[in-house]
């Protein structure tokens, strides 16, 4: 857990405009994809067009205050992951059996429940009505 103190104040007018221009060139690079796919222009082109105004419009939002906590978030959620301690391979075998075991037998014990039921419901209580 991160002792920083959590800031809470809103974004900026710098922020929000920058956010909005990282949209815009968003908003601007799919309808290009689109109109251009009418068109002679070939796909990798417009697929390596795309790509790179994705790459500035995301670069643009890294530098505003959200952007700045979305990468602290990403750079404490990989110190976090260091700290993992990720099970062995035979664990997880093992695991996995236990698991397929368990769902196969709970699996028969509810058909086997259906099935009782239904042959109560449809041989005994509707023949008696």
């Amino acid at each position: 857990m991160n002792t920083k103190a959590e800031q809470t104040k809103g974004a900026s007018a710098g922020d929000i405009g920058k956010l909005t221009l990282a949209a815009v060139i968003l908003v601007a690079v799919i309808v290009a994809y689109t109109w251009l796919g009418n068109g002679n222009v070939p796909q990798p082109v417009r697929l390596i067009g795309l790509l790179v105004g994705l790459v500035v419009a995301l670069a643009i939002g890294a530098f505003t205050g959200p952007g700045r906590r979305v990468r602290n978030y990403i750079a404490e959620s990989q110190f976090e992951m260091r700290k993992v301690v990720w099970p062995t391979r035979e664990e997880t075998i093992k695991t996995t059996a236990i698991i397929i075991a368990v769902t196969i037998v709970l699996s028969l014990l509810l058909g086997l429940i259906d099935l009782i039921l239904k042959s109560v419901i449809l041989d005994w209580l509707l023949k008696l009505g």
